[in-house]
């Protein structure tokens, strides 16, 4: 297991270094494009103005997130950009309280082929209590929403970042490489269904570290397709553990390779470290 450990810690290195190396010359603030930081108002077109803003940008940028409370709806922060992108949060990004309000789509902030990415800091209030209260009571409820997807991304740090009551997955990372979790706080109610921390498929070295995660289904899930997963420092509980699956779902599937877990603490969790094969 030597090899994904010594690809993890090079690939941490050089990512710090990175981002340390190149200041961000553009600072786009959400609020000068008139997002409002009173829980109330839609600021989802005001983010997706500053993204097109910093995404276009020919030097290294950062979109600025002060202090308050900003309502987003379902939002998608596409790429490719031209330049290198801080995203840095002091205050709260906020769902619709409605189990309605974020649509079909499976998402509630994506970032879509992004390369070169410092999301920092913030809060993100998923809001989840009335779509877990709509699923417990058997309604037509909308297709469960991940709170913060990465999928065909790269070269990516997440610090910093605190998540609460996902409607799903809190953090989902799919066909994306070169990924960084270090620093969450990840939390929703132990009742709460398929609230799983962190999940990972189709991607290759990822690294999660120093990092709480208290959820009502896996702190971490890693899917088929998975390879060189470095997991260190993680505080994991309550929740059903780390998981290796489902796996055999489907008759051809990729497999899962290189995974490590190490310093890490599993308190009240159903299970430990597992591999969950479904076939």
């Amino acid at each position: 297991m030597a090899k994904p450990a010594i690809s993890c810690i090079l690939l941490f290195v050089s990512f710090i270094t990175l981002f340390q190396s190149s200041n961000a010359t553009d600072n786009i603030n959400v609020i000068s494009f008139g997002a409002k930081p009173d829980g109330e108002t839609d600021s989802t077109t005001p983010f997706l103005q500053a993204w097109a803003s910093v995404c276009n940008s020919s030097n290294p940028a950062t979109v600025y997130v002060p202090r308050g409370r900003f309502l987003i709806k379902s939002i998608s922060f596409n790429g490719p950009c031209r330049s290198r992108i801080v995203f840095q949060i002091d205050g709260t990004i906020v769902a619709p309280s409605s189990y309605s309000s974020l649509g079909n789509s499976g998402f509630w902030i994506l970032f879509y082929k992004v390369d070169g990415l410092s999301l920092q800091g913030g809060t993100f209030d998923a809001t989840g209590a009335d779509y877990w209260a709509c699923r417990k009571a058997g309604k037509d409820c909308p297709p469960p929403t991940r709170s913060i997807s990465f999928e065909g991304a790269s070269n990516v740090i997440v610090s910093g970042l605190t998540s609460i009551d996902s409607r799903f997955f809190h953090i989902a990372i799919d066909q994306s490489n070169n990924i960084i979790l270090r620093n969450l706080k990840i939390s929703a109610p132990s009742g709460s269904q398929n609230t799983d921390g962190i999940h990972m498929q189709s991607s290759t070295e990822i690294t999660v570290s120093n990092s709480a995660i208290q959820t009502g289904d896996d702190c971490i899930s890693i899917g088929p397709g998975t390879k060189n997963i470095w997991i260190e420092s993680i505080a994991c509980g309550p929740g059903h553990g780390i998981s290796i699956g489902s796996l055999g779902d489907y008759r051809v599937e990729d497999g899962v390779q290189n995974v490590t877990v190490t310093d890490s603490v599993l308190t009240r969790t159903q299970n430990g470290l597992r591999n969950q094969n479904m076939g």
